[in-house]
């Protein structure tokens, strides 16, 4: 039943790519996750007690960890699809990822305490009282838990949710998590070896490295990260596509949160083209761009003169030179060879690789350096771009 109710959103989401059908789902799955959480913390807190295993009470309250994390997933779901505003003009898609963050502090901080007391258990340990019941519990949840697995991960796809993505891992780790616990009750029981200080301390590293792996994925958009190499295909496929377009760079994916993209890029075109002509393709760019990909571009038009054989072998010997200098990597664009009284300038950008660990005034002295194998009367205007 809760399956189809889930299906049941997800497939009208995916008809409509509304935003409000996006935060049912997204709803949904927080209210379903506190629910589930609170129902295998209870279960298990029962279980642990009756048993004594400080292994099934750690995972008990890893549950109900995780029922505290579903509601802040569910709240930063809910602020995460307001309007924007004045002073949010894009929207507050962004306050998903510090939810998602949020949640990451506290599986890292609940696993820190629970490898205490496992710690402390392995080093006084106590007898732990086996029952089909309590085992019965501990399978019902990894059951359960595989189930939220799940789900979460299918909708961290269909949605592009990095809070559904963490909550996936954090379900999957749990699970794994509560193998373990029913595993060294068993071996308890049939081999009388007390393992349930280390069982504890087994969930409690699961804990942390998932919270850890779920930081990751939270902190690395709200820092800003590269974009996804499939959607840099996909624009460039389509500016390439366009008439009048010859080339493009600096190419630039802002991410405010899932469904809310900017896109910055240069696009060369012929600088004997129709300005007028010209300008209503990239416009026509920018408008195949918001509708196909659900991103708003912004596009600068960038004149090449084509043709200049001069310009042409100028620019491959500077590549060359460059190449050579700095790294075979670097590359040129937006180049142009101006006549200026005794000398001839060179304008260009010089797109550099992030791991060439040098600052932009050591860089423009190796590309002055490299330009004076031309010969005194070049001269160097140049941009350093990372890229």
């Amino acid at each position: 039943m809760l399956s189809l109710w889930l299906a049941r959103l997800i497939r009208a989401y995916e008809r409509s790519g509304d935003p409000a059908s996006r935060l049912a789902c997204g709803t949904a799955a927080g209210a379903l996750g506190v629910a589930l959480n609170i129902l295998l913390f209870a279960l298990k807190l029962a279980a642990g007690l009756l048993s004594g295993s400080i292994a099934v009470v750690a995972d008990a309250f890893n549950n109900l960890s995780d029922a505290g994390s579903s509601v802040i997933t569910l709240i930063g779901f809910r602020l995460s699809g307001k309007r924007a505003d004045p002073t949010h003009p894009f929207g507050h898609g962004r306050i998903e990822y510090v939810a998602g963050l949020i949640v990451s502090m506290i599986v890292i901080v609940m696993g820190a305490e629970l490898l205490k007391s496992s710690a402390e258990a392995i080093f006084a340990p106590e007898s732990v009282a086996f029952s089909a019941l309590t085992a019965g519990i501990l399978a019902f949840s990894v059951l359960v838990k595989g189930y939220m697995w799940g789900y979460n991960r299918l909708l961290a796809k269909k949605l592009d949710s990095s809070a559904m993505k963490a909550a996936a891992a954090d379900s999957l780790s749990d699970a794994a998590a509560t193998s373990v616990v029913l595993a060294a009750m068993l071996i308890a029981r049939f081999a009388s070896l007390n393992i349930d200080g280390w069982a504890g301390l087994a969930v409690s590293i699961f804990i942390i490295a998932s919270g850890i792996g779920a930081a990751r994925d939270t902190v690395n958009p709200l820092l800003g990260m590269p974009p996804d190499p499939e959607l840099v295909e996909r624009i460039k496929s389509e500016a390439l596509s366009t008439r009048y377009v010859m080339g493009l760079h600096d190419l630039v994916v802002h991410d405010y949160g899932p469904g809310r993209r900017m896109i910055t890029l240069d696009v060369e075109v012929p600088a004997d083209g129709d300005i007028l002509l010209m300008h209503d393709e990239i416009t026509a760019l920018e408008q195949r761009l918001r509708r196909d990909l659900d991103c708003e571009a912004v596009i600068h038009m960038d004149p090449v003169v084509s043709g200049d054989r001069r310009t042409e072998a100028l620019q491959c010997r500077v590549s060359e030179l460059l190449a050579q200098a700095i790294d075979p990597r670097v590359r040129l664009h937006d180049f142009r060879a101006e006549d200026r009284g005794g000398h001839v300038e060179l304008i260009f950008d010089a797109v550099v690789p992030y791991d060439v660990d040098r600052g932009d005034e050591a860089l423009r002295s190796d590309i002055d350096a490299a330009i004076s194998e031309l010969g005194e009367g070049y001269h160097t205007t140049a941009t350093i771009d990372r890229g």
